[in-house]
């Protein structure tokens, strides 16, 4: 039986039991949505392209950005670290 070859030097690999399923929008701290929505309303305001339909009237970033919240669209992903006590 052959070994599995050792993992790159400075590498560790995870199981997959210990690698976090993605968040939901009700699972973000009141801090997270805030920093979220505002990197999105910021990418925007730049010209990054909307992911969701929006009527011709809502112009407004912000509010696109809670749209696309609300609807599970924006793609961001927070990393968090681990808690202390």
């Amino acid at each position: 039986m052959a070994a599995s070859p050792p993992a790159a030097s400075g590498s560790v690999r995870l199981p997959e039991s210990s690698v976090p399923a993605p968040l939901e929008s009700s699972e973000f701290t009141r801090f997270e949505r805030a920093r979220i929505l505002g990197a999105r309303a910021l990418q925007l305001s730049l010209g990054a392209p909307i992911l969701i339909d929006v009527a011709p009237t809502l112009v407004d970033p912000v509010e696109i950005a809670e749209a696309e919240f609300a609807a599970g669209r924006i793609p961001i992903t927070v990393r968090r670290g681990p808690r202390s006590s």
